[in-house]
């Protein structure tokens, strides 16, 4: 098991990515198994903090989920208070209320980080 230390640079993400290629096959029991979950973990902080991926334009999110499921206008029309207001909330006419948002994420499991960036 080779040495493991902290993740501080960018060469020592690329480091980190070349052990954990590297180790990528271990199977449970083998010392580059833990290796391998710690170096994930590192990686993961790593990644987080210097490559954030920004949560998704809650609008287009709705549409794709709309897409993704088949759904029409007409099919959020009662979570969300007619197909007049459906049109204008997915063209940022209108925005989201609270109870809005509640339905959208009970119906479509749109996460409330998300419809938030909406109000």
């Amino acid at each position: 098991m080779n040495s493991i230390k902290p993740i501080r640079t960018e060469a020592d993400y690329q480091a980190a990515l070349a052990r954990a290629e590297a180790v990528f096959q271990a199977q449970p029991g083998e010392p580059e198994f833990d290796e391998l979950d710690i170096l994930t973990t590192l990686i993961e902080a790593y990644e987080a903090r210097h490559y954030p991926i920004p949560e998704p334009d809650p609008i287009d999110y709705i549409k794709y989920k709309m897409s993704e499921l088949g759904l029409r206008q007409r099919d959020l029309a009662g979570w969300l208070g007619g197909e007049n207001r459906v049109s204008e909330i997915l063209n940022r006419k209108r925005k989201l209320t609270a109870k809005m948002m509640k339905a959208l994420h009970d119906n479509l499991g749109i996460s409330a980080e998300v419809l938030l960036a909406a109000a």
